[in-house]
């Protein structure tokens, strides 16, 4: 008797089959859940820095074309997939998102209430970063046997999710304690100075100063082993590609975020200035972990390109603790950690020595209950 087995969750999905448009289905029916929600609860979803600046008319059009979409996907999976759920699961949520208004839902009349969840930026960067890097590691990747929809996407997309929220969280928690102390600092003339500073320049400025922060933070959870318990959650990663760099441990976030927040607010900086760094941050973390072979000429000697950091994730012992820069190599250059063999990239990646447990609660909860040293012969880190 002839059985059918189930597809194998690692193997690389195929056009035809009918999962990856359920899937996108689902993708596009919360990008619209999600949108509803910001025009229903301004209040309470949105970031008050870019609500006067966003163009609503064309969220709305962008909500209906996510919405439309969502229902052909779902359509689609649903004739060409074995199981229907996928199909179903987007079509009942954007069924509820149209329910709730839809792309013609009312903005209503609101009160500041003090606390807000950047629901808006999360589903913008989701979705801006989504229709950017998909087609680039689908049409230019690196590794071809590396699937798009590999053993813990899943995984990798909530890391996503609450990665970039925790991101803003923590901009905003250490805005008023770090305004407050540095206010008391009498720096008012230099912020003065410094905001009077062309755009151009205080950007540039800024990337540079909070990269060597960050580089100093960076390797210091290499360095130091209660730390690295929490990165090496980072370092799992085997398959590294663009929804992959946002897998980081809360504890990693808060503390390297608001170290290398720290230098804005002390220097000054402008607050369009700040809100263009986030951006900046959210599309390198993004794109140096990104699976292509896009070549990037002589750049790669100048800013941090997928080839680079993926040294940085190499599970060859001979290119430990190499690659602590974000944005600009120099740094690692200067400090002695810097590796870039010419056109070379590294067989393989993760932690081969530590078992990682799967899935986004038990690997939150991994570092407070075992020392992924453990598994290892040394105990420091960097001897790995």
């Amino acid at each position: 008797m002839k059985t059918t087995s189930k597809p194998d969750p690692r193997s690389r999905l195929k056009i035809g089959e009918g999962y990856i448009s359920g899937y996108i289905s689902i993708f596009l029916a919360l990008i619209s859940f999600g949108g509803v929600l910001c025009f229903l609860f301004p209040e309470i979803f949105t970031t008050p820095a870019y609500r006067q600046s966003y163009p609503v008319e064309a969220l709305r059009k962008t909500l209906l074309i996510c919405i439309l979409f969502s229902f052909l996907f779902a359509l689609t999976s649903l004739i060409l997939c074995k199981t229907k759920k996928p199909a179903l699961l987007g079509t009942i949520i954007t069924g509820i998102s149209i329910l709730m208004g839809g792309a013609t839902v009312e903005i209503k009349q609101f009160n500041e209430i003090g606390f807000y969840i950047s629901l808006d930026w999360l589903l913008l960067d989701l979705l801006v970063l989504a229709l950017i890097f998909i087609p680039i590691e689908l049409f230019f990747p690196k590794k071809l046997s590396q699937s798009k929809f590999h053993e813990e996407w899943k995984t990798d997309l909530i890391y996503f999710a609450i990665g970039h929220i925790f991101v803003q969280l923590t901009a905003v928690s250490i805005q008023s304690p770090a305004t407050y102390f540095f206010g008391n600092l009498n720096m008012q003339s230099f912020h003065d100075f410094v905001q009077n500073t062309p755009f151009v320049i205080q950007l540039f400025a800024a990337l540079i100063i909070t990269d060597l922060f960050q580089y100093t933070a960076h390797r210091t959870f290499h360095k130091m082993p209660f730390l690295w318990r929490f990165h090496a959650v980072h370092h799992s990663i085997k398959a590294v590609d663009w929804m992959a760099g946002s897998r980081l441990h809360i504890v990693d976030i808060l503390l390297t975020r608001s170290f290398s927040y720290l230098p804005m607010y002390l220097i000054g900086f402008s607050i369009e200035v700040f809100y263009m760094y986030v951006i900046i941050v959210s599309l390198q973390a993004v794109g140096a972990h990104a699976n292509t072979r896009i070549p990037f000429g002589f750049l790669k000697y100048i800013i941090v390109t997928p080839q680079y950091h993926h040294w940085h994730h190499s599970d060859d012992p001979a290119t430990y603790d190499k690659n602590f820069a974000i944005h600009f190599p120099f740094i690692d250059l200067v400090f002695g950690t810097y590796h870039l063999p010419d056109n070379q990239w590294p067989k393989s990646t993760g932690l081969s020595e530590t078992k990682f447990p799967k899935g986004y609660l038990k690997q939150l909860f991994f570092p407070f209950k075992k020392d992924p040293a453990e598994d290892q012969e040394v105990k420091n880190p960097s001897d790995r």
